[in-house]
């Protein structure tokens, strides 16, 4: 019962999360368009969506197939020609590995949360691409990078408690390599069409300086995702039920085990008492 409504909401969430942001600047030039062309957001929006689909499903050889499937769809709905099979490919292959990922996320929360960093870097540069003059664009962008990291710390304590802060540090920079991922990828796909040379050295200048500006100018919104992520953590870890008791070298043995061979007739039943007929 239980895919009755998991398999149709992944469905939705492979879209909605990976590739409805494409469409807030209004459709592609195809009206029947549900994917864009560009290689980034083939590779961001599909490995976004096949995280959500994969949480969502819980198993990855469920998820994986559905998300094939989905994204085959999708691809063939939005009638583009047979020439670009290195794009379709791209986007099945993102597609498969950000589900197979998500749908192990379900039982390790901190690998879920290593999967979740590319798609939350992803989400929280759009703002700035979009409002490049805006007066409060440090503040806007500071704020979601602060929320970012915080969801995530968050994450990755979900299920261990604060076992799983020691993954905090390693997980605080994979957060920040993913925007310059997602950096290395729009200039990548910006310098298409160029010499190959042309295309690394963009993809790579563009990776390696992702990091300046973050550590530079974003340090002090960081530490504040981990001061807001303490007290979350602590109010999760309260509210967690108490861990069972260990178990004791007497679990799983009956009482005979226990008591003495001369306390055995207390398990005995009594016999049954009869009474004297009546005098008449």
């Amino acid at each position: 019962m239980r895919y009755l409504w998991s398999i149709p909401a992944a469905v939705v969430a492979w879209f909605v999360a990976g590739f409805a942001p494409t469409y807030l600047n209004g459709l592609p030039s195809g009206s029947t368009t549900f994917v864009g062309t560009r290689l980034d957001l083939l590779v961001l929006g599909g490995f976004t969506g096949g995280v959500l689909a994969g949480l969502i499903v819980g198993r990855v050889r469920i998820a994986a197939p559905l998300i094939l499937i989905v994204a085959g769809g999708s691809w063939w709905l939005s009638d583009y020609s047979l020439s670009d099979k290195g794009l379709l490919a791209t986007l099945l292959v993102a597609s498969v590995v950000g589900a197979g990922f998500g749908a192990l996320g379900t039982r390790s929360t901190v690998l879920a949360a290593f999967a979740l960093s590319v798609p939350v870097a992803w989400y929280a540069l759009r703002p700035a691409d979009e409002l490049q003059d805006w007066r409060w664009l440090w503040q806007l962008n500071g704020l979601l990078v602060t929320v970012g990291l915080t969801i995530l710390l968050y994450v990755a304590c979900w299920r261990r408690g604060w076992r799983s802060a020691y993954f905090w540090l390693p997980l605080t920079a994979f957060y920040l390599a993913s925007f310059a991922v997602v950096e290395g990828l729009q200039a990548v796909t910006a310098a298409k069409g160029k010499p190959t040379d042309v295309i690394a050295n963009a993809g790579t200048d563009a990776f390696f300086d992702g990091f300046e500006p973050l550590l530079r100018e974003y340090w002090p919104w960081l530490a504040l995702a981990v001061l807001l992520a303490i007290p979350m953590v602590a109010l999760k870890v309260r509210a967690l039920p108490p861990p069972p008791p260990p178990p004791t070298v007497d679990d799983g043995r009956s009482n005979d085990a226990v008591l003495s061979d001369d306390l055995d007739w207390i398990d005995r039943e009594d016999p049954k008492r009869r009474l004297l007929p009546a005098r008449r």
